[in-house]
């Protein structure tokens, strides 16, 4: 009887874990930082800890072909040989057993609740990771185009917060301390629509606006909240490090600006409900695939995370260990990376080749010439890239 108890026991554990949230699990977070390195080990020491339950975990979702994805229309449209994979990751709540089988998975990560939304609510981040998406499309639709030879313009977009100006951070740069005045007034995803009543329609306009403004005036600023209108004052800043001093209201702006096709072309991706902006890249190389003649994946299926912007830049993404294991479980070989992300840290190249484990090569890259070029060594047609000419 006490084996068969004890059996009973050790066979309800599990069930009873999977029902208990992971927040009876705690993480540390830094949020002050030593001034020098203490103990010689050639890094800062943290000063100071807070403990935050853990109530998520970054793990893979999926590695997918981009082409069922891809719509064009009134332009010649080759034939492509391979797939363009583009990768995705989920942030689900988890159990203590969830924690209990990912807490030492190096293709995971534990995040608080301050780590998943930081200063957003849940909604904000859901908005602002739709328009980050709607912006990778439209950057991408830019890039692949100009360099298939089409003619394309950009127009400017509405003014939208993306992220309030921190002024001071930690010494790892890891955590905002200070934030410009302009966080007491504006949050992610606001719209602005005037300032000192004039009319805000572009960002243009509002950069004429702050010209006969100096740093620390008081300014009225009219903005849009999930379709409310609003108003208020905030206190300007100078634009940190800059000679001479530029007035700014002290947020960073998402980049709201769109492509106007030629006459007759159309270009659809379809997202659904994906948000953020590291398919950029992978959009791109598609587009490009199908708008030139020849075989830019030399047959072969390559996944390819990073965002890009006009100039053809490749930029760092979010959860690289996560997305390396969704390739590797999707058998897709080559994986086309940003360089930016550096060798070391969470999402570090180095942890990302650890994931990969010999079966899937990181292949790092910081531009759009770059990604061409490495695809051309591993058998695909050579493209070169010339740079857009912006409208």
């Amino acid at each position: 009887m006490p084996l068969a108890a004890l059996g009973m026991l050790v066979a309800a554990t599990p069930l009873v874990a999977s029902f208990v949230p992971a927040t009876v699990v705690d993480k540390q977070r830094c949020v002050e930082w030593g001034d020098d390195d203490a103990d010689g080990d050639g890094r800062v020491d943290c000063a100071l800890y807070v403990t935050e339950p853990v109530k998520f975990a970054v793990v893979p979702s999926s590695a997918e072909p981009v082409e069922p994805r891809l719509e064009v229309v009134g332009a010649t449209r080759y034939d492509t040989d391979g797939q363009v994979f583009f990768v995705t990751v989920v942030e689900p709540s988890i159990s203590a057993l969830d924690w209990w089988v990912v807490n030492d998975d190096p293709a995971a990560r534990l995040h608080s609740y301050r780590d998943k939304y930081g200063d957003n609510t849940p909604q904000q981040l859901i908005d602002l990771g739709q328009q980050q998406m709607r912006t990778a499309k439209d950057d991408a639709m830019y890039v692949a185009l100009a360099a298939a030879g089409y003619p394309v313009e950009l127009q400017q977009g509405e003014v939208v917060v993306g992220a309030l100006l921190c002024l001071e951070a930690n010494a790892a740069g890891t955590e905002c301390m200070r934030f410009s005045p302009a966080d007491d007034l504006l949050d992610p995803n606001d719209t602005i629509v005037g300032v000192n009543g004039t009319t805000v329609d572009i960002v243009d306009d509002l950069t004429k606006i702050m010209r006969d403004v100096a740093p620390g005036e008081t300014v009225t600023v009219d903005f849009i909240r999930d379709g409310v209108e609003m108003s208020g004052e905030l206190t300007t800043i100078a634009a940190p490090g800059e000679e001479p001093a530029r007035t700014i209201i002290g947020f960073r702006s998402v980049d709201t600006t769109t492509v106007k096709l030629p006459d007759g072309i159309d270009v659809q991706i379809d997202t659904e409900r994906i948000g953020g902006p590291s398919a950029g890249l992978a959009f791109t190389l598609t587009l490009i695939d199908a708008l030139t003649p020849g075989s830019l994946l030399g047959g072969h299926d390559v996944a390819v995370t990073g965002t890009i912007d006009l100039e053809g830049n490749v930029g760092a993404i979010g959860g690289l260990n996560s997305k390396t294991s969704a390739v590797r479980q999707a058998g897709v070989k080559y994986f086309l990376v940003p360089v930016t992300q550096g060798e070391d840290g969470v999402d570090g190249l180095a942890r990302a080749r650890e994931v990969a484990g010999g079966e899937v090569e990181i292949i790092p890259v910081g531009t759009l010439q770059e990604a061409l070029d490495e695809l051309a060594r591993i058998g695909g047609t050579p493209v070169e890239v010339s740079p857009p000419t912006t409208t």
